[in-house]
């Protein structure tokens, strides 16, 4: 898989990079886009010195990271998703706005979420009926979500760290049950890296 890519917005590229498991994008594409600035960077300068917490927390949210431009491969500054929706916080523009509201609405419904958790698995299984799945896949799924968790809970209180120990005990259950590692399962299964 190449591990650089471009993406659509609004017909617009953005330059993204696969770093640590996840995408990261060019910050300086994404403030072109919602800004329409001639001078995007300058234009990140100024609202860094208009919000004092965004300049604060700006080691966190932006990674250089080796991203194709127009003169070769160079480090650009780049987020990952959360720290994009950070950034759009702080852009006040028309075409940000949207995003706003969706954050907005996002963080209401997962305060209703921690008031009655259902919600939560009812969220899920429209997420899997809008995206075409089976009413019997989709229940199938979220009994093997609660297995899982029912699993990893069991790990944990027997003192198993999540990461490294957790995948090594993945990879047991999978020897035993299909005698296969993790990335034979993937490779059988078709899966990438970013399943």
């Amino acid at each position: 898989m190449k591990n650089t890519k471009i993406v659509l917005f609004e017909d617009k590229k953005v330059r993204r990079v696969w770093h640590g498991k996840e995408w990261w994008f060019s910050i300086v594409d994404i403030v072109a886009i919602l800004t329409d600035s001639v001078n995007p960077a300058g234009y990140i300068k100024d609202m860094r010195r208009r919000d004092n917490k965004l300049s604060e927390g700006w080691g966190q949210i932006a990674t250089p990271l080796m991203i194709d431009t127009a003169g070769g491969k160079q480090k650009v500054n780049c987020s990952n998703i959360k720290g994009i929706l950070r950034i759009i916080q702080s852009i006040p523009s028309p075409k940000a706005e949207p995003f706003k509201i969706w954050l907005a609405k996002v963080g209401y419904e997962r305060i209703k979420e921690i008031e009655n958790p259902e919600l939560a698995a009812k969220r899920a299984r429209e997420i899997y009926r809008s995206k075409g799945y089976s009413k019997d896949w989709i229940e199938k799924r979220m009994r093997g979500i609660e297995v899982r968790a029912t699993l990893t809970n069991e790990w944990k209180d027997r003192g198993a760290k999540e990461g490294v120990e957790y995948a090594i005990l993945t990879n047991e259950i999978l020897r035993g049950t299909f005698d296969m590692s993790v990335e034979d399962y993937k490779n059988f299964k078709g899966l990438s890296k970013e399943n």
